[in-house]
């Protein structure tokens, strides 16, 4: 005698399979598959302890265009925490700037100039 699975019972076997491979898909961190390590962004000069970018600081950094001066930044934004290595194009000079937020330590705001201009921010979060 051959046993038939009725519609339903199907129905909750796919939903079992599927909920177990949303949870492994959850739990499976990738970079701990292939290896790859999160990037190391190293400080180029020494680190100034006790350099943070506040919210307001942050919210007013939003407001600055790009192209615009790279004084105008740093009246903002103060002294930076440390300075990267970058090479963006060859013959441009180029800076990046590291502030750590205040209200999260572990996530960095990095700021890139390019000469005298404020070319743009990107946020680096750290483990």
């Amino acid at each position: 005698m051959r046993y038939r699975r009725s519609r339903r019972q199907s129905v909750k076997y796919l939903l079992a399979a599927g909920t177990f491979v949303a949870l492994a898909g959850m739990l499976i961190n990738p970079r701990d598959l292939l290896g790859a390590k999160a990037p190391q962004d190293l400080c180029q000069n020494a680190v100034k302890p006790g350099v943070n970018l506040s919210r307001e600081r942050l919210t007013q950094l939003l407001t600055v265009a790009e192209g615009d001066r790279k004084d105008k930044v740093r009246s903002i934004l103060k002294e930076p925490y440390c300075t990267l290595a970058i090479e963006v194009r060859s013959g441009v000079k180029s800076d990046r700037e590291v502030y750590p937020l205040a209200f999260d330590p572990q996530t960095w705001l990095i700021v890139l100039y390019e000469g005298n201009e404020y070319r743009g921010y990107a946020f680096s979060f750290r483990k």
